[in-house]
């Protein structure tokens, strides 16, 4: 039971705090799965968000739904990903409710404002820790060169990212890697 409230919890406050939408989410999503819960490392929290955003929908129920079940089965799931919307979904029927009626105070005005500059910093935290992984794992120069023509595809092409991602999957699958021999002496034995 201890473990159903600590996932609930864990995922309310992702709701709660999420501004700036799922990539606002990320974050705090791994802030409590591997910092706080430790429910999984950091390696394993990068794999899970890359194969998350290459799947369609909303990042932030993806990720709760397999953390979820992955911590405590089918009904760690249902729990994870209901503490994950319904906060959203409260804010969203109160806030649309009221919201015609205070959008000119110059408060309101500048607390989206400042959450802008937040949800930007906690990104460029989470773009840091994916080149860096991605830097160890396949070395800097191709990950820069990935990074720059993958900018530049989107960027100045205006290729959708989709695309982009669909392309390096099949690329990935595609790809085979060739059995290393490292027994000198076999080299040149046909048998």
């Amino acid at each position: 039971m201890k473990t159903h409230w600590n996932l609930f919890i864990a995922f309310f406050r992702v709701g709660m705090l999420g501004y700036g939408g799922g990539p606002g989410s990320i974050p705090l999503i791994h802030k409590e799965v591997v910092g706080k819960y430790k429910w999984m490392s950091d390696e394993e929290f990068g794999d899970l968000l890359a194969l998350g955003n290459t799947l369609p929908g909303p990042i932030a129920t993806k990720l709760a739904g397999y953390i979820g079940h992955r911590v405590s089965g089918f009904w760690g799931m249902i729990n994870a990903v209901l503490a994950t919307i319904f906060p959203t979904i409260v804010l969203m029927i109160v806030l649309l409710a009221s919201l015609s009626s205070i959008k000119e105070f110059d408060w309101v005005q500048g607390m989206t404002a400042a959450v802008i500059p937040v949800v930007g910093v906690m990104l460029a935290v989470l773009t840091w820790q994916f080149l860096d992984k991605a830097g160890k794992g396949m070395g800097w120069i191709q990950t820069g060169i990935m990074g720059l023509i993958i900018f530049v595809l989107l960027q100045f092409l205006s290729v959708h990212p989709g695309i982009i991602i669909g392309a390096l999957i099949l690329i990935a699958l595609l790809k085979k890697d060739k059995p290393k021999n490292d027994d000198p002496a076999k080299e040149g034995d046909p048998s």
